[in-house]
């Protein structure tokens, strides 16, 4: 019986999560090639690792298939329906911090804030006969931010890379992306809105609630969670409300 770990399988997240877990005792590697995805955990009894892409983290903690995993909040916030339900936050790692936010054409003088926008929008799809664009890959986060500020006039378009570029490609009228030091922003010309903050993020370890959490499940986490130095009252609390708890 073993927890299983999904943990990011390549590139900065994937070392500063195995820095993270080292600096506590808990050495994670690969093994075999980088193709393989195969990894092992020394230091702790009971978990195993497994390496996939910080976008799959999110749905396999939600279908149940690893007890814990590693990756970004903006990750399980937008690829997770009702994710509350379904996923704990334990620890935030602090590294992968980066902010999702909404961000116009600098040349935008008199577009500041969300008001703004809104009626920029309206002026827009009255001139233009269509809605203003906004490009992103973040629809379901983005969506729910917007409609709660009142902005109604726009159309989400889908972006799944160099966001920042649709502007100056003409695809785009507006974008909402991850920035960290918004210097790509700046460069593309597009300004953050002063209340355009949709969420910040960083990586984080989560829990799946919908888990197999029987006693051993629950023995070895709590093991996991002592030698990590991390409090167990979440983790308890979400297994202890999770429907597979009765599972074992």
């Amino acid at each position: 019986m073993s927890l299983r770990l999904g943990v990011p399988s390549k590139g900065r997240l994937m070392e500063k999560t195995f820095e993270w877990f080292g600096e506590r005792g808990i050495r994670l590697r690969r093994t075999g090639s980088e193709r393989e995805y195969a990894g092992a955990v020394e230091g702790v009894e009971g978990v195993s690792l497994v390496l996939l892409s910080a976008g799959e983290i999110p749905r396999e903690l939600a279908a149940g298939r690893i007890h814990l995993g590693v990756t970004g909040i903006d990750m399980v916030r937008e690829k997770v329906p009702a994710w509350q339900d379904r996923i704990t936050e334990l620890a935030p790692l602090g590294f992968g911090r980066a902010d999702l936010v909404i961000a116009v054409p600098a040349g935008w003088v008199d577009v500041d804030t969300l008001d703004d926008l809104d009626a920029v929008a309206a002026a827009f799809r009255k001139a233009h006969g269509f809605r203003l664009r906004i490009a992103t890959k973040y629809h379901r986060l983005v969506r729910e931010f917007l409609r709660e500020a009142g902005v109604a006039d726009y159309q989400l378009v889908d972006s799944q890379g160099a966001t920042e570029g649709t502007v100056k490609n003409l695809t785009a009228e507006a974008v909402a992306d991850i920035t960290s030091t918004g210097e790509t922003l700046r460069a593309n010309h597009l300004k953050v809105l002063s209340d355009g903050l949709v969420l910040r993020s960083q990586a984080m370890l989560f829990l799946s609630n919908e888990a197999q959490w029987g006693p051993e499940e629950r023995e070895i986490l709590n093991g996991l969670l002592e030698k990590l130095g991390l409090p167990s009252g979440g983790a308890d609390a979400a297994v202890r409300h999770s429907g597979a708890i009765t599972k074992s």
